[in-house]
């Protein structure tokens, strides 16, 4: 690791510290951020490339803004590594998404300078509108409130849904478009070509700011004038520059593009703009992964890089020969197998192709696989409109993203039968994101909804026959959720053959206790039913939560008197769930005991770690079939 001194960043604790500092010094305590983010993320890892973006960003917003009274709303809080060690959190910082230590997205239960919870797109102006407002509301005029909206979350439905209302209600907001043409994968769409060649005059602002001033104070202009007059100088702008303005146009004042690594002009641009009133959206320019050249030259691969050599870049990544491959490089490699042979398949994800595996289908068919940018909404939407008209849409989404399309899947797929497949990716605990990240609802959620198939395999095997059962005619719209990480199977890559619907398999027959499992954590089941010495235990793969295998209930209803369900999902609403609703439609009576992912938001930890603490761990499991013996 490069040992740099740390001069300056050692005498700032909180953000009042480095507020005492000159404006000269600036640019050497970003070089020492900077470093100091290099040196930890390295060996500690966690999200990069988005946290070096911002250094700049970071320093001159709480160099400007009087933190934490005035408040920052950082959108995907993966931007906020630098903002974390400015906020008093340096010393603990070698603890980022170690269980019980920093946490891997800003949390108000965390620290005060951390307004809201971030760990999904786009939330980030709604979530400062309403702030901004409740400060008018309480009187507090000199409270100001910041929106950092970027890497790619412009393209999200709910960024849109916050300009609108931030342009017709009353408010002193600041966005700040932090705009460096990614989001994890290279960002997509017209929003982003549209930021690329935007443009404006700071002179022309500057001048339009002061003479606004004169105006107010000679009594010349109000709120009401103020709108009339902006609307019609927006008018006049576009005609003379034949330029347009998405945002001016709705009515928010436009300030850039700005050079986003300039501390010191962007310090003097807020100072500038601050306490101007009225929404208003400053436009920056960075590079992702900004003073680590391997991470500006691929982005993508740092966004999250794991451990790397802090002075070559190298990824140090551990051996991998002759360990099964991650569920997701078995989706992207089987989508593919089958698109050669079904041309009615497409591929469709919100801005995921790597993490998902799409990109591997992106390859040799770019006209047939679509990333749609982070609008998760948009994807199923999108897709229903494809399958409506004869396609077969593999529509990825991660689990816990998946929670932003709930709507649109009941609406748009679920009511008119579609027939697409959704597949949700990192489903159960992912780990070291926490809760923002873990895929913990979707099967309590989704089960309740009518005409979906819902499954989940138990190894990399049954995800192929699964995938190819959902692709044969008239399956319906059809949900396949797998998880993060690695399978069991070495050998995955098996021929494939159709499964029937709805139905499980028994695994292992036994006399004692029943376990009915779905999903990976099976092979964990089997595990603790080896060494259950003493007890005869019947293991059930149930394979399908909907439709349910009422044959393998009722078998396990009569022959047993207790049952146990596990689950890597919420314990409400799921199997377990499934299980007690059917023993009490048809009068059996065993004793079921339900493992699952508790009625709280799991922390973060290594998923070692997290499945010991919620119960689901090998010797959890054992201790259950322990006490449940007869």
């Amino acid at each position: 690791m490069k040992n740099t001194q740390q001069s300056l960043l050692n005498q700032i604790q909180i953000p009042a510290d480095l507020r005492k500092l000159p404006l000269g010094d600036l640019p050497q305590v970003c070089e020492e951020l900077r470093q100091t983010l290099i040196n930890e993320l390295s060996d500690n890892p966690g999200h990069f490339a988005s946290s070096l973006g911002v250094v700049e960003l970071t320093v001159a917003l709480h160099y400007v803004f009087d933190t934490p009274y005035d408040r920052i709303v950082w959108d995907v809080g993966h931007q906020a590594g630098g903002h974390k060690i400015l906020t008093g959190r340096r010393e603990a910082f070698s603890t980022y998404r170690h269980l019980k230590g920093l946490g891997p997205f800003p949390s108000p239960e965390e620290s005060e300078y951390d307004t809201i919870t971030s760990g999904h797109a786009s939330n980030s102006i709604s979530a400062a509108l309403g702030m901004a407002v409740a400060a008018h509301q309480k009187g507090e005029e000199n409270r100001h409130v910041v929106a950092v909206i970027g890497d790619g979350s412009m393209s999200g439905g709910l960024a849109f849904e916050g300009l609108n209302n931030a342009s017709s209600t009353p408010n002193n907001l600041l966005i700040i478009l932090n705009d460096n043409n990614m989001s994890i994968d290279r960002s997509v769409g017209g929003m982003k070509e549209y930021l690329h060649h935007l443009h404006t005059s700071s002179t022309y602002n500057t001048l339009r700011y002061r003479l606004s001033l004169m105006l107010y104070k000679w009594g010349l202009l109000d709120d009401n004038r103020r709108k009339r007059l902006i609307r019609f100088n927006n008018s006049l702008k576009s005609l003379l520059t034949n330029q347009r303005n998405i945002f001016e146009g709705l009515d928010i004042r436009y300030f850039g593009p700005n050079d986003g690594h300039n501390v010191v002009q962007l310090v003097k641009t807020l100072r500038s703009i601050r306490d101007m009133k009225g929404p208003r959206l400053l436009h920056i320019h960075t590079v992702k992964g900004k003073g680590f050249a391997p991470a500006e030259q691929n982005p993508t691969l740092y966004h999250a890089p794991g451990k790397f050599d802090a002075d070559t870049g190298e990824c140090l990544g551990t051996e991998t020969e002759g360990l099964p491959p991650k569920y997701q490089t078995v989706f992207g490699e089987t989508l593919l197998e089958l698109a050669r042979k079904n041309e009615r398949i497409v591929g469709v994800t919100p801005a995921m192709p790597t993490g998902c595996s799409l990109n591997i289908m992106m390859k040799e068919m770019p006209d047939r696989t679509f990333d749609v940018g982070i609008a998760e909404g948009h994807a199923v939407t999108f897709s229903s409109g494809m399958a409506r008209e004869g396609l077969l849409p593999f529509c990825n989404i991660y689990s816990a993203f998946s929670q932003r399309a709930y709507d649109n899947i009941i609406h748009d797929v679920a009511i008119s039968r579609l027939n697409m497949v959704l597949c949700l990716d990192r489903a159960g605990i992912v780990g070291e994101d926490g809760a923002t990240h873990h895929g913990a609802f979707d099967m309590a959620a989704l089960r309740p909804i009518p005409h979906l198939t819902i499954a989940s395999p138990m190894d990399e095997h049954e995800l192929r026959h699964l995938m190819f059962t959902a692709q044969t005619p008239d399956k319906g719209p059809f949900v396949i959720r797998y998880p993060r990480g690695r399978g069991v199977c070495p050998d995955w890559r098996c021929p494939m053959q159709e499964v029937p619907v709805g139905k499980g398999r028994r695994l292992c027959d036994g006399t004692d206790v029943a376990v009915l499992s779905i999903g990976p954590v099976g092979n964990v089941v089997a595990k603790a039913i080896a060494k259950a010495s003493g007890i005869s235990v019947a293991h059930y793969d149930m394979r399908f939560l909907k439709p349910i295998d009422e044959d393998i209930l009722h078998e396990a209803g009569t022959r047993f008197s207790h049952i146990i369900t596990i689950e890597d999902g919420t314990i409400h609403g799921g199997l377990g769930s499934a299980v007690m609703e059917y023993m009490a439609a048809h009068g059996l009576h065993p004793e079921v005991k339900c493992l699952g992912l508790p009625d709280s938001f799991v922390e973060h930890g290594t998923p070692e770690e997290l499945y010991h603490i919620v119960g689901m761990d090998e010797e959890a499991i054992l201790e259950a079939i322990r006490v449940c013996k007869p």
